[in-house]
């Protein structure tokens, strides 16, 4: 079913439009490796229905040279031997707040970062996830 934009809402709040923007930018110079993020924001957007951001994310970890291989497992990164440990770690706590309602952020998905992040790389990680659940939420809410 195709869909026509709600509100153009980046036209609309242009001034918190720009700060999610602002707050991309400083993750992308934040320690995380901008992989990962990119691996955490395609697997919060398929979670999320975010075709948008699905098309996206897809293309930038392609063109930085993620395997298509390792693309296409990662819905199923829990029986995949794509993914590293922190990888697994980062995925699992992904889901985890993308889902908070369900899951309420326990801590079998929280104590696993410790063994792979900084205190600061969790703290980074976690507004990632929460800016890209932000963002669809945006984009499948007015129909981007």
């Amino acid at each position: 079913m195709m869909t026509t934009l709600r509100q153009p809402y980046y036209e609309l709040s242009p001034e918190v439009y720009s700060a999610l923007g602002q707050a991309k930018k400083a993750l992308e110079n934040s320690a995380l490796d901008t992989t990962l993020m990119e691996l955490i924001y395609l697997r919060i957007s398929q979670i999320n229905g975010c075709a948008f951001c699905l098309e996206m994310h897809s293309k930038a970890l392609r063109k930085s040279g993620v395997a298509q291989s390792k693309l296409d497992a990662l819905a199923g990164w829990r029986v995949s031997h794509h993914f590293s440990e922190q990888e697994r770690a980062a995925l699992a706590w992904a889901e985890s707040v993308t889902d908070i309602a369900r899951t309420h952020a326990e801590d079998d998905a929280y104590l696993p970062l410790l063994e792979s992040f900084s205190a600061r790389e969790i703290s980074d990680l976690t507004f990632a996830i929460s800016l890209m659940n932000c963002f669809n939420r945006l984009a499948v809410g007015m129909r981007m």
